[in-house]
């Protein structure tokens, strides 16, 4: 590969990297043809990007990038595939469901702006809640107490209207 066309890759890289807010870096070592082509399908359907990079173009990237992604040099070995996308969890799940026997395998990740490296925060990673499922958490626990309080006015209105209608039945 010519210079020029070494230059473009590495700026081609680092516009990805700031279109999306999460990446993964995935060993694809051992995966045959059939196995990464349904992990590609896979990715697309779950609206990651996967791209199977050289590991010293990537570095070239992450160093002409904004962010500071030296904790991520030393994973770079091997086959790497990087895997992006904005919802932090979706490639972690994806990795787990289709990763029987460790293949593919995880390097490494940077989602929700922290570093993840080792195959064994998988789990961890699989466990974040995006952005939308935190706000629909915050939500619920918001209208919980509402609807408490709603209810209780509501079954302490008929309360008292029975106590009311109790009394005046009442002989006097």
């Amino acid at each position: 590969m010519k210079k020029e066309q070494k230059k473009i890759v590495i700026e081609n890289l680092g516009e990805l990297l700031k279109q999306y807010a999460n990446f993964y870096l995935v060993d694809v070592t051992a995966m045959n043809a059939q196995k990464t082509t349904d992990l590609r399908r896979e990715c697309f359907k779950r609206d990651i990007k996967m791209v199977v990079v050289k590991n010293t173009l990537l570095q070239k990237a992450f160093e002409a990038s904004d962010i500071d992604y030296s904790e991520l040099y030393s994973s770079l070995k091997g086959t790497t595939a990087l895997m992006l996308c904005n919802t932090a969890n979706v490639p972690a799940k994806l990795i787990k469901k289709a990763g029987k026997d460790g293949i593919p395998a995880l390097k490494a990740a940077y989602a929700e702006q922290s570093f993840y490296v080792g195959a064994d925060q998988l789990d961890n990673l699989a466990a974040l809640k995006s952005k939308n499922e935190i706000i629909a958490d915050i939500v619920a626990l918001l209208q919980s107490p509402a609807k408490n309080v709603i209810s209780a006015l509501q079954s302490g209105g008929q309360t008292i209207h029975g106590v009311l209608k109790t009394l005046g039945e009442r002989p006097e």
